[in-house]
């Protein structure tokens, strides 16, 4: 069957129509624009100098604090109500806050929240790789890409993609323009599938219950986790990894450019109200294995980062970052930051948080509203600061 992708760019009057085939339904509908939708905040006025080089940026209940990054003092209280969510935006100084309403610009180099907004029903995952940001919204499907180094006092050019149903999903573009995005409806998310540049589908793997999440490896090696293992897209080609469980859910991974092998969580307890795991996966890109690591203590979604050389960072339970080796798959030190600790009930709720940026690494420590900085190549706690609320998510530019 084929079916037509109309796409649109900003700045052009020439509409481009691409046949299609597919096995089934399309796959995507795409359309790019200047985001249609309505982003607010374009009003021309010359972006503010950063005052701020390494700022980080945690949520709490009713607001956005800004810190220093080195000195971990708080430069900024920004009062924002709900339940929001941080990402890196891709340059040096802004952060994505996720609100009910859409991807809000937060310029921590400032620092302040502006009114800059990427529109989207139920913000979810955003991916940034190869120069490019790619921002989810579970609520329509809409894949929105663009370049960060674009953002200032204007939303950037964005080119708008859309699946055939609205899911909780993720997209990655890679290097030549290849689009790897989830498959799935409010009731199944079964697998992945590829488009080239032109958005023709050239791959294609259903085999992928509950998909969930993603991690760019060395060589542009895409992981994409499974309730039974992992997809991997690498060279034009999906491969399937099984988990040695029949349920071993692979949901959040940490990547790195310098190492082929992605840190995926691990969960083997489908009935589970929630799943305490102490082991972690990693995941071999160059030979299509997984290892089990039992660490010796749980942790949770928030506690995977990755080091300077590309080891795998875990903040366990016990108040350690945990070093893995990912090649010989053994934990190499221990860090201790801060007190035992235990993962609540609700995914909502504060916990602790684990962000790395270059050689650092922050913990935060909602139980005695602090934060802390760690020097990974000493192995080292440096810093340890109070703030005025419980942290919740962590988060900062990381070029």
């Amino acid at each position: 069957m084929t079916a037509s992708l109309r796409i649109r760019r900003r700045n052009s009057t020439r509409l481009a129509v691409l046949s299609i085939a597919a096995a089934a339904a399309l796959p995507l509908a795409a359309c790019g624009s200047e985001s249609d939708a309505g982003p607010s905040g374009q009003n021309g006025a010359q972006a503010p100098e950063a005052t701020l080089t390494e700022p980080v940026a945690t949520t709490y209940d009713g607001g956005i604090l800004v810190l220093d990054g080195k000195t971990l003092d708080v430069v900024e209280d920004i009062p924002l109500a709900g339940f929001n969510r941080l990402n890196p935006a891709g340059d040096d100084r802004h952060v994505l806050v996720s609100t009910s309403t859409g991807f809000r610009v937060l310029d921590a180099g400032a620092p302040a929240l502006t009114e800059l907004e990427f529109a989207a029903a139920k913000p979810g995952h955003v991916v940034r790789h190869a120069g490019k940001t790619v921002l989810f919204a579970d609520g329509t499907g809409e894949i929105t890409v663009f370049d960060p180094d674009s953002l200032g006092s204007e939303l950037p050019p964005t080119e708008v993609h859309r699946t055939p149903e609205a899911h909780h999903g993720v997209a990655v573009e890679l290097d030549g323009g290849q689009l790897v995005t989830t498959l799935g409806n409010e009731d199944e998310r079964p697998g992945i599938v590829v488009l080239d540049e032109d958005g023709n589908e050239i791959a294609r793997n259903e085999d992928c219950p509950g998909v969930h999440g993603e991690a760019t490896a060395a060589g542009e090696a895409v992981v994409i986790g499974c309730e039974t293992g992992v997809l991997i897209y690498k060279n034009g080609k999906i491969t399937k990894v099984s988990s040695p469980d029949e349920y071993g859910r692979i949901g959040n991974q940490a990547g790195s450019e310098s190492s082929p092998i992605t840190l995926g969580d691990y969960k083997t307890d489908k009935d589970a109200e929630l799943e305490r795991p102490t082991r972690i996966s990693l995941i071999n890109t160059e030979t299509g294995t997984l290892d089990l690591v039992d660490i010796g203590t749980s942790y949770t979604f928030r506690s995977l980062g990755r080091g300077p050389g590309g080891e795998a960072l875990v903040l366990g339970t016990d108040g350690h970052i945990h070093v893995i080796d990912p090649v010989r798959a053994t934990v190499t030190k221990t860090i201790p930051v801060i007190g035992e600790w235990q993962e609540p009930l609700e995914w909502q709720e504060a916990r602790p948080a684990l962000f790395v940026r270059g050689a650092t690494a922050y913990v935060t420590d909602p139980d005695n509203n602090e934060i802390s900085a760690v020097d990974l190549d000493e192995g080292t706690k440096t810093t340890t600061a109070k703030l005025p609320a419980a942290p919740n998510e962590i988060s900062g530019p990381l070029a």
